[in-house]
């Protein structure tokens, strides 16, 4: 069994855990337009992009926005957000990240972070990983969110890695799908009732070693 090319990350919910920061923003929003919102509504809200989100918490109050207030309150909400995630430090990173990171720098494995989120330059200099990956994608460079592919496959290209040759590793049924769609191996991290369709589930980046990766 041979190893994949290179492995592209995730950030929210796969290096960092970020899903707190991001309800408490949503819910700051939510609960000023009096929607209900609950951190079961925050997980259908994973890999989705800002303006796709809000649209989703608006039809919970069965409300439309117009373009213009849409961007005035997902701007509201990022502000929220990124006050949070500056307060960030190397603490938050999630267990196994750094070792898994090693591993496969010691294989020859080339990584990336491909992510939907516009604050993974912030993030990632919060946490002591702006200089980590070999290249960086995220909402700040791609047209289409997850579950398009658009992200996955920027990431291979710059890599210059065959999609084929790439594994993702993601936290969201949006990411699984975007992974697919770009004809890739994926690895969920969290539940595996809810991530199903990957091709195989851990809890965590602490589960994975060569061995693991060989059997995919």
């Amino acid at each position: 069994m041979t190893l994949p090319k290179a492995c592209i990350f995730d950030l929210d919910g796969v290096i960092v855990d970020t899903v707190p920061a991001h309800f408490i923003a949503w819910k700051t929003v939510a609960d000023e337009l009096n929607i209900p919102f609950t951190e079961e509504d925050i997980e259908h809200l994973k890999g989705v992009s800002r303006i796709d989100s809000m649209k989703r918490i608006l039809a919970l109050g069965n409300m439309t926005r117009t373009d213009e207030e849409l961007k005035e309150l997902t701007a509201r909400k990022n502000a929220i957000y990124v006050d949070i995630i500056a307060k960030m430090t190397v603490e938050d990173i999630l267990p196994g990240v750094e070792d898994f990171i090693q591993l496969l720098r010691d294989n020859n494995i080339a990584i990336a972070i491909g992510s939907s989120s516009k604050n993974t330059p912030t993030i990632l200099k919060a946490v002591g990983l702006d200089s980590t990956f070999d290249v960086v994608v995220d909402g700040n460079h791609v047209t289409h969110s997850k579950p398009d592919p658009e992200v996955f496959l920027q990431g291979a290209e710059q890599l210059n890695v065959a999609p084929a040759d790439c594994l993702v590793l993601e936290d969201a049924i949006s990411g699984l799908e975007a992974a697919r769609r770009g004809g890739m191996k994926c690895i969920g991290v969290g539940d595996p009732e809810i991530l199903g369709k990957a091709d195989k589930v851990v809890p965590s980046l602490e589960k994975l070693d060569i061995d693991f990766l060989k059997s995919l």
